[in-house]
């Protein structure tokens, strides 16, 4: 048995605890089956923190997070808490503990499973056999960058001001992870930038250009981001790694969660030298908070890779993403990827089924 590692679990907001709920489910079975040796803490993070502490990431939570082996986030926000001030948000909790980790790598999976072509909004012969990983840089760029604000000017006129910012020490980090994820998948990067009118991205792409010389096995291509938002639609097969900045990432990895069939499919990992944080991409969901019926597949692909990047058990993650593959062959679907002749059932009756897969592949 490997040595006892420490999994910090952050519920936050709208349908995170009732997805995380889930994840501490399996993870709990595993532990209790003598599979994995871990703790798991858990703390608070977003709009759940701000009404206990007033703070939406409490020090306490950062501390706790540094002391964990990884973080599995559920999600933050909603709009009970969207009238406050910016700086105390639940979304500000989120972005401090990726930048206080100083996780800069973030790796968004989109790939789509055989069994859910149809519930793409997308033609089958359009989006089959999508695998796309999206490596987007998270700790820097526009939603960092300094001066930012809203400031009255003296004729009375307000401006919005945010900061597009990126040195080359930041760029050259993510450009190497993304190559050496390039180089172990199919050897293909895109660098996606807007270097015809941003001078930032222009040295965005110098500085990839520069670090690609280190892995001559990859094939480096560049596309600007409104290109890119348009291939992904027309020919998603075309793309293998696509490196980003912070926002065109955002938006892109989003856009791409759509090939799949439901963003409520897509795991992440937000990787730094020291730390690492996982969870769904797909938000708090406040419209269905609370009704038992959000997917819970997301999140526990996202433990698939904290046990392949932080936890050294990558059996574990092959075995937990057979057992999603098993109950989407089974033809159990939460609602938002439900298709004719599926069974519907709620978050709680999907861990089940994950779960029950699991224990019979590991018996």
């Amino acid at each position: 048995m490997p040595p006892k590692k420490s999994v910090l679990l952050l519920p936050g907001d709208g349908i995170g605890p009732e997805i995380v709920a889930e994840a501490r489910k399996i993870l709990t079975w595993l532990v209790d089956q003598g599979y994995a040796s871990l703790t798991m803490p858990e703390a608070l993070i977003g709009g759940a923190a701000y009404d206990q502490t007033g703070n939406p990431l409490p020090e306490e939570t950062l501390t706790q997070a540094k002391q964990a082996d990884a973080v599995l986030l559920g999600a933050v926000g909603g709009p009970k808490w969207e009238p406050l001030p910016i700086a105390v948000r639940p979304e500000k909790g989120l972005l401090g503990i990726r930048k206080a980790l100083d996780l800069y790598c973030n790796l968004r999976p989109a790939r789509l499973f055989s069994q859910l072509v149809e519930a793409s909004t997308l033609k089958r012969e359009v989006v089959e056999g999508t695998d796309i990983m999206v490596v987007r840089e998270l700790s820097s760029g526009i939603y960092f960058g300094q001066p930012r604000g809203v400031e009255t000017l003296a004729n009375g006129e307000k401006r919005g001001v945010n900061t597009l910012v990126y040195t080359t020490h930041e760029i050259e980090r993510i450009a190497r992870a993304a190559f050496k994820i390039a180089a172990g998948r199919r050897k293909k990067l895109c660098s996606v930038d807007k270097a015809n009118v941003l001078e930032s991205t222009e040295l965005w792409r110098e500085v990839v250009i520069k670090v690609g010389r280190e892995f001559p096995e990859v094939a480096l291509s560049h596309m600007y981001v409104d290109n890119a938002a348009m291939q992904l639609i027309r020919n998603p097969r075309q793309f293998d790694v696509i490196v980003t900045t912070n926002m065109f990432g955002d938006i892109l990895s989003d856009e791409a969660s759509m090939l799949t069939g439901s963003i409520g499919m897509l795991p992440s990992a937000s990787l730094g030298e020291r730390y690492a944080l996982y969870e769904p991409i797909h938000g708090s969901a406040p419209d269905i908070a609370g009704q038992g019926v959000a997917n819970p597949l997301a999140t526990l692909l996202s433990v698939a890779m904290m046990f392949r990047h932080s936890l050294g058990l990558p059996h574990l993650g092959e075995r937990l993403e057979a057992a999603v593959d098993h109950v989407l062959e089974q033809g159990l679907r939460t609602p938002d990827i439900a298709q004719p002749g599926s069974q519907t059932v709620g978050t709680v009756a999907m861990g089940d089924a994950v779960l029950a897969a699991l224990s019979d592949s590991l018996s």
